[in-house]
């Protein structure tokens, strides 16, 4: 009778069912899957059965599937080794020392660019500088996304006061952990943290010379129609008038040059970079700072070209406007082209060169990027792209454009907003320099994986060899190899990497060679079990027949243990290897947690899970440890499973119920 094939999709449900739930499940499923008997064939009388007969590697492979928790951690683990050597080739702009101060502690989101509904059909202004960004809609009315809570102050910059609420809002502006906000009415709003006098005024504040106040005529309440621009930065804010007056008050400890600005009167624009205040004054030729020296150098090109003095440069044009991210300034000049003084971060995109009668008509900035808009409704961005935020989409019809922190956000003529691009947000959040623990959290499991297996072939090869040895030629050979392994077993691992970490504090080693060594004690260390092992299964072995049969033909002794002994003993050492796999990667982890294996800024899963040692952190920032703690703790209990698995399949006493 001819047997009826399976759909193909069919095959496959039955192969993933298998793989994900067992064979058990398969048959509920699917019944059980029978084959039509096959024919005898009889070769010289004799029935040749050789195809019935399965080989003892079959009969392993089909027990191993059997147990579906094996077969999903064989999964597991098969996509851990992908992710962790495979994604990084694609973290083209990761790097281990990347900090961002603006990012640090943000907890799991992709909120970062996520504009309420409300907003997005009625934009008046976006502004953002971290990790949160604050909206007004043309009728007024103020939205914040991204991440609300404010560090550990128990601030959550979303509960917008219910006055600015009630109230129709002219102009919003965020800082690092402040928003506000100017009414209809002239009154300053504001809310976040005001430790440093960044929206309210109070006795401690007045009594701080370090603090600057909110003006008074600020507090008295401004005439709308005359403000030109209201903006924030790290702990200070700023508002403009059109006849050149500004306000500016805050931190004067994070704006050196803060002083020169207060009080001035002849100012047409002001932004903030991390550590200077940066004016136009109405001569139009220079980036003011206060500072002699800061800032007078200019250049078309990010990646190339030679910066100029900033006279020679404008060669009579006017300066019309300034736009500051943390380290760089971009000047719009008269004529609708731009330069670009300060520095740079080094994956940054220059600017696009325009066709002809193309020419900007606003600059906006981020942290580290630009985005500007052209006379023909396009959209451009360039400057720092960590974060994909100088990589603008295609955009035609665009009027306005508004930057964020790490994103930008082109509008047209209603306020509808029309694409948007940048951060999204973090998978597994930040730590507390910034980074994207998902990134390290792959970074740091390719170093963790790679010290586990180089340490495990070390222990395989000293371990093995050794046990060979003292199992096959016995007597003083034996006693005394096994006198060493217990010698080795001795050695306490963690006070030995603790008395060596205090001698070579005082060396000079690189990240690589401190890795290099942590490989290698931890082979040279744990071969001993290797060494148990093997001796034990060649004590059995050497008395089988085909190792008398061996040397009776006279093969040498070196031979007869490689070639015929230990090829039968592979399957118990493969299954040691896996558990060994597993214990050297909590090791290295136990090590790093401890501050004595791999260090910063290289990741590795243990010095990751450092932060959980901070009880701040562990309460306040649980992101920071439990995806790393959970990927390991997942990884190590798979490999741990796969190793029990191989060790009850192989074993031929066992059973299929097992």
């Amino acid at each position: 009778m001819e047997k009826k094939k399976e759909n193909v999709f069919r095959i496959l449900a039955r192969w993933f069912v298998r793989f994900f739930f067992g064979l058990k499940y398969e048959e509920k499923w699917f019944g059980k899957k029978t084959e039509a008997p096959k024919e005898i064939v009889f070769k010289d009388g004799v029935p040749d059965d050789s195809e019935l007969i399965v080989s003892p590697a079959r009969q392993i492979f089909n027990r191993f599937l059997e147990r579906k928790f094996a077969v999903f951690s064989v999964f597991v683990v098969l996509v851990m080794f992908a992710i962790v050597f495979i994604v990084p080739h694609f973290m083209t702009k990761y790097y281990d020392a990347f900090t961002e101060t603006t990012q640090k502690d943000v907890p799991p989101t992709l909120s970062l660019m996520r504009v309420p509904k409300e907003l997005r059909d009625n934009i008046k202004s976006i502004d953002s500088y971290g990790s949160f960004s604050v909206g007004l809609s043309n009728d007024g009315k103020v939205y914040v996304w991204g991440v609300g809570q404010i560090g550990t102050t128990g601030i959550n910059i979303k509960d917008i006061p219910e006055e600015v609420r009630n109230k129709k809002m002219a102009f919003a502006a965020a800082g690092q952990d402040h928003i506000i906000a100017i009414g209809e009415d002239g009154k300053l709003y504001g809310w976040g943290y005001n430790r440093f006098g960044q929206y309210a005024v109070n006795d401690a504040i007045l009594d701080n010379p370090n603090l600057e106040p909110v003006p008074e005529e600020v507090r008295a309440g401004l005439d709308v129609s005359h403000i030109k621009r209201v903006t924030a930065g790290y702990q200070a804010s700023a508002i403009l008038m059109d006849d050149g007056t500004l306000y500016i008050w805050g931190n004067k400890q994070a704006y050196s040059n803060m002083d020169k600005f207060i009080g001035r009167t002849n100012i047409t624009d002001i932004d903030f970079t991390l550590n200077y205040v940066v004016g136009l004054d109405k001569k139009q030729n220079s980036v003011v700072t206060g500072t002699k020296g800061i800032y007078n150098m200019a250049k078309t090109k990010i990646t190339s070209g030679k910066a100029v003095k900033m006279t020679e440069f404008l060669n009579g044009r006017k300066i019309n406007e300034i736009r500051a991210t943390t380290t760089s300034v971009c000047i719009l000049l008269d004529d609708g082209s731009i330069a670009l003084v300060g520095d740079f971060p080094t994956d940054s995109i220059d600017p696009p060169v325009l066709a002809e009668g193309e020419y900007f008509i606003d600059i906006e900035a981020g942290a580290y990027h630009f985005s500007g808009l052209t006379n023909l409704g396009h959209v451009y961005s360039f400057g720092g792209d960590h974060y994909r935020q100088a990589e603008a989409p295609k955009v035609e019809g665009a009027k306005k454009l508004f930057a964020g922190a790490f994103q930008s956000y082109a509008v047209d003529g209603s306020g509808k907003l029309l694409d948007k691009w940048g951060l999204w947000g973090y998978l597994f959040g930040t730590d507390d320099r910034g980074a994207n623990i998902a990134e390290r959290v792959v970074a740091g499991g390719r170093i963790t994986m790679t010290v586990g297996a180089i340490a495990v072939i070390i222990e395989i090869i000293i371990g093995v060899s050794i046990g060979l040895m003292a199992g096959f030629f016995g007597g003083w050979v034996d006693i005394f190899l096994m006198r060493v392994a217990e010698v080795f077993s001795s050695i306490p691992l963690y006070p030995f990497m603790l008395i060596l970490s205090s001698l070579l504090a005082q060396v000079s080693m690189t990240t690589d060679q401190r890795l290099y060594m942590i490989m290698v004690i931890l082979g040279v260390l744990g071969w001993p079990g290797f060494a148990y092992i093997t001796r034990a299964q060649v004590l059995v072995a050497r008395e089988s027949e085909y190792v008398t049969a061996a040397q009776a033909m006279g093969v040498r002794s070196s031979r007869i243990a490689y070639k015929h002994i230990l090829p039968n003993i592979i399957s118990v050492i493969l299954v040691n290897m896996t558990l060994s796999f597993a214990a050297s990667m909590q090791t290295e982890t136990s090590l790093s947690f401890l501050g004595f294996g791999v260090n910063y800024p290289q990741p590795s899963w243990g010095n990751m899970l450092s932060r959980a040692s901070n009880a701040t952190a562990a309460i306040n920032f649980p992101w920071q440890w439990i995806f790393t703690s959970a990927i390991l703790i997942l990884t190590t209990i798979c490999i741990n499973t796969i190793g029990d698995t191989l060790r009850d399949v192989m074993d031929p006493k066992s059973t299929n119920d097992k």
